[in-house]
């Protein structure tokens, strides 16, 4: 029997790679993004159930870096202190070595909620950026 999901087929971090305003950022260590829909109960007289009205949609996500760059204050160490906010666009790219296949998406209207950086004795420094976006498109899927 031929069995299509094999361990080759599954995608790893180190098949991913992410560009922040069309530049790479080979010192990553992880992303993660969601997109959460937001609902408002509906409830009636004399009905049990709860139902769910859909309102809409909030993004949000966070990069972690090897500390090598200062990433966070050069995108937004003038922003926070002007109130202008740079145009951001992410995206990210998972390849799947064992099909050939991609996973691509772009986030739009990226701001860094923060940013700064972490180090301790005797560990690897990182650098966590949490940030929103308004927009997202789907590019490839797998």
């Amino acid at each position: 029997m031929n069995n299509p999901y094999v361990g080759n087929h599954v995608v790893s971090g180190n098949d991913s790679m992410v560009w922040v305003n069309n530049e790479a950022w080979p010192d990553l260590k992880s992303i993660e993004y969601k997109v959460t829909g937001e609902f408002e109960d509906i409830t009636f007289l004399g009905d049990k159930r709860t139902y769910k009205k859909y309102m809409g949609y909030n993004c949000e996500g966070t990069l972690t870096a090897n500390k090598m760059r200062s990433r966070g204050a050069s995108i937004m160490g003038d922003a926070f202190k002007t109130g202008i906010m740079p145009d951001i666009k992410i995206v990210t790219k998972i390849f799947n070595q064992g099909t050939g296949r991609s996973e691509r998406v772009a986030l739009l209207g990226v701001i860094f909620s923060e940013f700064g950086s972490s180090t301790e004795a005797k560990s690897i420094a990182e650098e966590e950026l949490p940030f929103t976006f308004s927009e997202y498109e789907i590019l490839e899927t797998m």
